[in-house]
């Protein structure tokens, strides 16, 4: 299967710019003991960030180019992975993260029922998600379907409902204009 991130993967960190690291660090709850999970990770380029802040990183993707460029960061563990079928136990990670990457997974309510399989009771999960119900993200939705990546976006509200059938709770918080964090504390 054809995957536009091998195409893009030397240059990807150049393209997208850097997160708010004390940001980030304050919805995670971090510093924390234990392994984070970056899933649909990528290049590393935020949990890379947050690694001083966690016992270490394991940062799951589908393209090889991407987890290359994270294996250079030397700062995270690349591991070749579908999100709806993590090569896990239960319960290993003190926190997950997934930014910018849930609609790119192939199904979201498979992969959120898998994420929190590998989440440790009291640890926290933190998905940050562009936000469909803004005008200006139903365009790239729109430009990803013609380029076929085959993402599929959902509404905030429908983030939510997919992990509250876990019988955990969550909670959206705007992170600007575009952009939403749905929080979960198990």
């Amino acid at each position: 299967m054809f995957n536009h991130f091998d195409l893009v993967a030397f240059l990807y960190d150049r393209v997208i710019g850097l997160p708010d690291v004390e940001r980030l660090r304050h919805v995670m709850r971090l510093p924390a003991d234990g392994l984070m999970l970056d899933a649909g990770g990528g290049t590393g380029r935020v949990s890379s960030l947050l690694r001083p802040f966690v016992g270490n990183v394991v940062v799951s993707d589908l393209s090889c180019s991407m987890l290359k460029q994270a294996q250079k960061k030397g700062a995270v563990l690349p591991v070749r992975a579908h999100v709806e079928r993590l090569p896990f136990p239960d319960g290993i990670f003190a926190r997950v993260l997934v930014v910018d990457s849930l609609h790119h997974f192939c199904d979201q309510r498979e992969a959120v029922s898998d994420l929190l399989r590998v989440l440790q009771p009291g640890g926290r999960l933190v998905i940050e998600e562009p936000n469909i119900d803004r005008s200006a993200v139903k365009v790239v939705a729109c430009m990803e379907k013609l380029t076929l990546m085959g993402s599929h976006f959902y509404s905030p509200q429908d983030i939510r409902d997919m992990i509250e059938v876990h019988g955990v709770t969550a909670r959206v918080e705007s992170v600007d204009r575009f952009r939403v964090w749905i929080v979960v504390d198990k």
